[in-house]
């Protein structure tokens, strides 16, 4: 598998080394170099042809909303996962209208973090629960609209009874990667629960039971 080459946009010092460090000890992650905003990874990124960009939402000067925006045409095969401690639903929607394929906290655990690298890098897209909420646009849509196909493929297995590690063998996903579509289901279908989720879907026929 060849290494999924990664290009850190963040101004502050201390987060890029740490993802730097994460980056350097994660097989099949290789470091493509970093900048420390927008404009400068407008030009520094491109010549590094990263496979993905790592990207903080909230920096002076150019945001990485703005970031992701101008970077897109120039490196049209890279895909953008979005990192943010603060929740503006004003820069999510715009990031994820941009091309951001994953967003999420920087609270996120090395895990989850690895996880929506490796999805977005494939072209996945995955918001954080909550994250996703801040990305509607506010117009009604009915439930499960939003649930991307591996989410419903998870949900139709949720609502036929297997557990997450029937789940996470019967689709040849890590665990860590189960429990994140898991939780991404619950929190776009506004619900606590699996048997909230499943009785919900079946509800609104996101599922059959044949």
């Amino acid at each position: 598998m060849s290494p999924i080459r990664v290009f850190v946009v963040d101004d502050h010092p201390v987060f890029r080394l740490g993802l730097a460090a994460m980056i350097h000890e994660e097989r099949p992650f290789e470091w493509a170099g970093e900048a420390a905003g927008g404009a400068e990874a407008v030009l520094r990124a491109p010549a590094q042809r990263p496979d993905l960009l790592l990207v903080d939402l909230v920096m002076p000067h150019m945001n990485g909303a703005a970031t992701i925006e101008a970077l897109r045409p120039l490196l049209p095969r890279s895909r953008f996962v979005a990192l943010t401690d603060v929740a503006d639903s004003g820069l999510v929607r715009r990031a994820v209208a941009a091309g951001a394929c994953g967003c999420l906290l920087k609270s996120v655990s090395k895990q989850e973090l690895l996880t929506v690298m490796q999805a977005a890098a494939r072209g996945h897209r995955m918001l954080a629960p909550g994250i996703a909420a801040l990305a509607a646009d506010g117009s009604p849509h009915a439930p499960g609209a939003d649930l991307t196909q591996r989410e419903r493929e998870l949900l139709d297995l949720m609502a036929r009874g297997l557990s997450n590690d029937r789940i996470s063998a019967r689709l040849s996903i890590a665990m860590p990667t189960v429990k994140f579509h898991v939780t991404n289901i619950l929190a776009k279908l506004q619900v606590g629960n699996r048997t909230e989720a499943v009785l919900k879907a079946l509800r609104h026929e996101l599922v059959r039971l044949d």
